[in-house]
């Protein structure tokens, strides 16, 4: 692993790239840990911050431009921004089901998906992670 290639880059692709793996730590866990407790209700807390910082910190990240400043990826940004109301929301009204669908499609979709992607060469991520 080659941290030094995360910490070069400038603000906001650090803390974006270590809230997006403290995401996917905190999804793990609240994948494989029992439902409706109080350490999932706070851990889905910490979950929905990382995850709105995430989406909105890549706002400010022009990496690939193919759309002005912007790349396909910011649509998964907005998509991740509605998904979480919409996650929140299911859970506070008590549609469980609904909530449930919503947050793991964000873990999938918007963590590991997009987080292979990340590891393609040329990337930060694939410098890190294979100390290239």
């Amino acid at each position: 692993m080659n941290w030094a290639a995360l910490w070069a880059e400038g603000f906001p692709i650090p803390a974006h790239a270590l809230a997006a793996v403290g995401a996917l730590g905190i999804g793990t866990v609240q994948l494989l840990t029992p439902k409706g407790t109080t350490v999932h209700r706070v851990l889905g807390r910490a979950w929905v911050l990382a995850m709105g910082f995430v989406a909105v910190s890549s706002f400010i990240i022009y990496e690939l431009r193919l759309i002005g400043p912007f790349s396909p990826i910011h649509l998964l940004s907005i998509y991740t921004i509605g998904s979480l109301f919409v996650g929140v929301r299911a859970a506070r009204r008590g549609n469980i089901s609904l909530h449930r669908a919503t947050m793991r499609s964000l873990y999938w979709l918007a963590l590991v998906v997009a987080g292979l992607f990340t590891l393609l060469p040329g990337r930060v991520m694939h410098s890190v992670v294979f100390g290239v």
